[in-house]
C-alpha cells in the first residue's frame, strides 16, 4: 500500500466540515484511499455506496429517507456526479444535523461542471483534488523517475509488469473514457472519433499556446465547440490549462494559456511511444519532461500559491512561476539536461519578476548547484522534497 500525501489533509478536513469532496480522474485511487480513511476514523460507523452499481442506485429511490437513516454513519458516495439531485438533499440533512465528517463524496468531474454541487453545498463542503500517484509518493530507487515519467501515475499503469502491459491498460482506459465516461460525467453528446482526434492533436501540441481557431480548422468544427470540448477534458482532469502571468510588468506579454496532457503516461500513449527508451529520441521529449515536472509541482502546491507561465512577445520565457497573492515567489525553468545552461530570456525575465527563488530543474539526482549568484540547478526529486515547501512558506 502506497501512502498518499493528501491522506492526512482529508482526515483533517473531515473533522471540520460536514462534507468533503474528493475529486480527481477516474482510476487514480480515490475509492481505495476513501475506504482506507473510513476504516481508520469511522470504524463500524461507515457505509459505502457506488452510484455506478445498479444495486446501490436502487437504494437511493427515496434518497432523503435513505440518507436520514444513516445520520449517525460516515457515508461515502462514489461517482456522486451521477446523481446531482442528491446535493440539495444532503444540504437539507446537514442543516438539520450539523455533524463533521458526515459525507465523503467521490467524483470524477470538476465541481464547476457538476450541476447543483457547488451551489447546494456551499459553506458545507471542502473539495480536495486527488491525483494519480506522485513521484515523491514512490520509493526512491534507481529507475523510479524514468518509469514514472514514461508510464504516469495511474496505479494500474504503474503496477503493470511490462511496458506492453502498461500500453494495453492505458489503451483500454482512454477508449472507455472517450466512448463512455465523458458522456456519463457531463451528459454531453459528441462524436467519440472527433474527441479522440482532438485528444491526439492536444498531445502533439503539448506545452503549446492554446489557439482554438487552429484546432477548429483541423477538426472542421467551430472554435466555440473546440473550447467546449477542452473544458470537458479539463473538467475530467485529463488536461491542464496553465494561465499566463501578466501583472506588475512593463513588458508586452502573451496572454493565452498553455495546454498540457496532465498524465505523462497518457501523453506517451497518445503520441504512440511504445517503450521508455523510444521517448529519448522523440521530438516531444523536452515538452514531455516540461509537462511532467509542472504536474508534479502543481499537485503539491498549497491553495495560497498559484502557478503560471511567463512569456513576452519578444520571446523571453519562464516555464513556471509560483505566485502568492500578487508576489511572484519562484521562477522555474525545466530542462532535460544534466548540464543546463542559462538563457538570456530566462535571466531577463527573472530581473523583470524579481523572484527570490530561481531554479532550473533537471532529471538528475543532484542537490542544489549554483549556476549564477541567484540561480540554481537541482534534480526534480530534491526540489519536490526539500525546496518546494520552503518556497511556498
Amino acid at each position: 500500500m502506497i501512502t498518499r500525501i493528501i491522506e492526512k489533509k482529508i482526515e483533517k478536513v473531515l473533522k471540520q466540515f460536514p462534507a468533503v469532496g474528493l475529486i480527481g480522474p477516474r482510476q487514480c485511487g480515490k475509492t481505495t484511499l476513501a475506504k482506507q480513511i473510513q476504516k481508520k476514523i469511522a470504524a463500524k460507523n461507515g457505509v459505502y455506496f457506488d452510484l455506478e452499481s445498479p444495486q446501490d442506485i436502487r437504494k437511493f429511490e427515496n434518497p432523503e429517507l435513505f440518507l436520514a437513516a444513516h445520520q449517525n454513519d460516515q457515508v461515502i458516495i462514489d461517482e456522486v456526479q451521477r446523481m446531482p439531485e442528491l446535493f440539495p438533499i444532503m444540504r437539507s440533512l446537514i442543516d438539520k444535523k450539523r455533524k463533521t465528517g458526515r459525507f465523503l463524496l467521490l467524483g470524477s468531474a470538476s465541481p464547476a461542471l457538476m450541476k447543483d454541487s457547488s451551489e447546494s453545498l456551499a459553506g458545507r463542503i471542502y473539495y480536495i483534488e486527488a491525483t494519480p500517484l506522485l513521484l515523491i509518493e514512490l520509493p526512491n530507487k534507481t529507475g523510479t523517475l524514468q518509469k514514472h515519467w514514461f508510464r504516469g501515475g495511474f496505479p494500474d499503469a504503474w503496477k503493470a509488469k511490462t511496458d506492453e502491459a502498461f500500453l494495453l491498460w492505458v489503451d483500454g482506459f482512454a477508449r472507455t473514457f472517450i466512448e463512455r465516461d465523458l458522456n456519463l460525467l457531463f451528459g454531453i453528446s459528441f462524436s467519440p472519433q472527433l474527441m479522440f482526434k482532438l485528444w491526439r492533436m492536444l498531445a502533439h501540441h503539448h506545452g503549446g499556446i492554446w489557439n482554438a481557431q487552429s484546432f477548429s480548422k483541423g477538426l472542421d468544427v467551430s472554435a466555440k465547440t473546440v473550447n467546449h470540448y477542452l473544458d470537458y477534458l479539463q473538467g475530467a482532469f485529463m488536461v491542464r490549462k496553465l494561465m499566463p502571468y501578466h501583472k506588475n510588468t512593463s513588458k508586452r506579454l502573451v496572454k493565452s494559456p498553455k495546454v498540457y496532457i496532465r498524465d505523462s503516461g497518457l501523453l506517451h500513449y497518445l503520441l504512440d511511444i511504445q517503450h521508455a527508451k523510444n521517448l529519448q529520441y522523440h521530438p516531444q521529449l523536452g515538452y514531455s519532461w516540461e509537462g511532467y515536472v509542472i504536474e508534479q509541482i502543481i499537485s503539491l502546491l498549497p491553495n495560497s500559491v498559484q502557478p503560471y507561465y511567463f512569456r513576452t512577445h519578444d520571446g523571453a520565457e519562464i516555464d513556471l512561476i509560483l505566485v502568492k497573492g500578487i508576489t511572484p515567489l519562484a521562477s522555474i525553468e525545466i530542462k532535460y539536461s544534466e548540464k543546463p545552461k542559462l538563457s538570456k530570456g530566462y535571466t531577463e525575465s527573472i530581473k523583470e519578476l524579481n523572484t527570490k527563488y530561481n531554479y532550473i530543474i533537471t532529471p538528475g539526482d543532484e542537490e542544489e548547484w549554483p549556476l549564477s549568484k541567484d540561480i540554481f540547478s537541482i534534480g526534480l526529486r530534491n526540489f519536490l522534497e526539500i525546496k518546494l515547501s520552503k518556497i511556498c512558506g
